[in-house]
């Protein structure tokens, strides 16, 4: 029998069970996980299959699974939003295919399951392929390509910053299968490097609170550095008593930027604040163990007026990360667990040395 995680004070092991229940309440006949409005998209559909691994809801992870490898392109990418199981929004993004390989090793972790993530190999070999080919010279991926393939002119810092994730996972994953590849942990250095030490190279998203804590979730920053990032801007996006907000310059929580925020206070050995943040958001839960996507602070209502499968899987996942519950609970920790090599492509000062 599966330990369930639960956080004492904050959350019950049913009560993560309920929640992760939730999520396969809202999987569609073909395994999709869908938003509210009814797309899919490949990362937060990913997000929400290992929530039901950590609950240890097999076959709903499984059929999550399959209908990712159904839905992948020849090129390695999904696109970027499906409905009725044809693309709506035909680009591929480049952190969508890189999760895959998260997705995948966390369920090796909690599963042990060898077999299926060998079945699953290719599939990540063809997303990572994707991504390998979006990485510019200077170490950034490039956020997508579009519909004809041309790739977009600029790269985005949360995007990247996951994207740091999936590489490391890529190589983790290839270790454990016997099948090195050296070109993914390079790739991720260089990654890793630019993420930490090259604002420029990124579209200003600054307003949205996951260019500030998604580098440290990915891995890329860690220890002092990532302290004192968290303590340059705390006050600009967290809210006592109710969560992070998603925008800087709106009065809105959201449940899953809190939780990944706290997957990240975690990661960097921030737990007391993890604790609080956890235990602050806990007012979006519904009483059907679903969560709501956010609440608006100065009109007190719910904002959009909506449960969402993401949200409730990064409850999940943050509940196992603090419960050190389940063998995958450390994923998001263990992203930051190597020093990345820099190969002076940046041209900065911190590479020529």
């Amino acid at each position: 029998m599966r330990r369930l995680p639960h956080v004492p004070g904050i959350i019950t092991a049913d009560q993560v069970l309920r929640t992760a229940e939730s999520i396969a309440a809202i999987q569609d006949d073909e395994g999709g996980v869908p938003w509210p409005e009814g797309h899919i998209d490949a990362w937060n559909h990913i997000e929400c299959l290992m929530a039901l691994t950590v609950a240890g809801l097999r076959e709903e992870t499984r059929r999550g699974y399959d209908w990712l490898v159904r839905h992948q392109r020849p090129d390695g990418s999904w696109p970027t939003r499906i409905r009725d199981g044809r693309p709506a929004e035909a680009a591929g993004e480049s952190n969508h295919a890189a999760y895959i390989a998260v997705g995948v090793w966390h369920d090796l972790l909690v599963t042990g399951d060898e077999d299926f993530a060998r079945a699953m190999w290719p599939v990540v070999v063809r997303g990572l392929g994707f991504v390998m080919g979006l990485q510019t010279t200077r170490g950034e991926i490039l956020w997508q390509r579009d519909a004809e393939g041309h790739p977009a002119g600029y790269a985005l810092l949360t995007g990247c910053s996951s994207i740091h994730q999936g590489l490391r996972c890529g190589a983790l994953l290839a270790e454990r299968l016997g099948d090195p590849q050296p070109d993914w942990e390079l790739a991720a250095d260089r990654l890793g490097h630019v993420v930490a030490h090259h604002p420029e190279a990124f579209a200003d998203k600054s307003r949205f609170s996951m260019d500030w804590y998604y580098p440290v979730l990915g891995g890329a920053v860690r220890g002092v550095d990532a302290v004192r990032r968290f303590d340059l801007e705390w006050d600009t996006f967290v809210e006592s008593g109710l969560g992070a907000r998603c925008v800087s310059d709106q009065p809105w929580v959201t449940g899953a930027e809190s939780c990944e925020l706290v997957l990240a206070l975690d990661a960097a050995g921030l737990r007391d604040r993890a604790l609080t943040v956890f235990a602050d958001m806990q007012h979006l839960r519904h009483e059907d163990g679903a969560y709501w996507t956010g609440w608006q602070f100065v009109n007190e209502r719910h904002f959009p007026d909506e449960r969402s499968g993401y949200t409730a899987a990064a409850v999940v996942l943050a509940a196992d990360a603090l419960a050190r519950a389940t063998p995958g609970s450390g994923i998001f920790r263990d992203a930051g667990g190597r020093e990345a090599r820099v190969t002076g492509e940046c041209g900065c000062a911190r590479a020529r040395a």
